[in-house]
């Protein structure tokens, strides 16, 4: 299995999954403790996937998502974006609301 289909079948297999540095109970960096803490603060049963595992997973979804930066959260299967955006959602709501629909 190619690390672009182990990607996909992470995405696709959870409603919410959130691709980071270190594990949700022990994140690795301070951007993905904050993703991470915004999803228990909504009580989101999400999947952490743990980068720091697997270099070629760590680089891989950097290109799978064309974005440069870990972590990365997925709903659905749609990309919604990285640390700042989702502290953004999460102030605003919208990330609530998203998240709601998808319970």
């Amino acid at each position: 299995m190619s690390i672009k289909e182990k990607i996909e079948n992470l995405i696709n297999e959870n409603n919410v999954c959130l691709f980071m540095k270190g594990t949700p109970d022990a994140p690795q960096c301070g951007f993905s403790m904050a993703v991470s803490n915004i999803l228990k603060h909504l009580n989101i049963n999400f999947l952490g996937v743990n980068v720091l595992e697997d270099e070629n997973l760590r680089q891989g979804i950097k290109d799978f998502s064309d974005w440069p930066t870990i972590p990365q959260l997925y709903v659905n299967g749609e990309f919604v974006g990285g640390c700042d955006i989702v502290k953004e959602m999460f102030e605003k709501g919208e990330l609530k609301e998203l998240l709601s629909k998808n319970k």
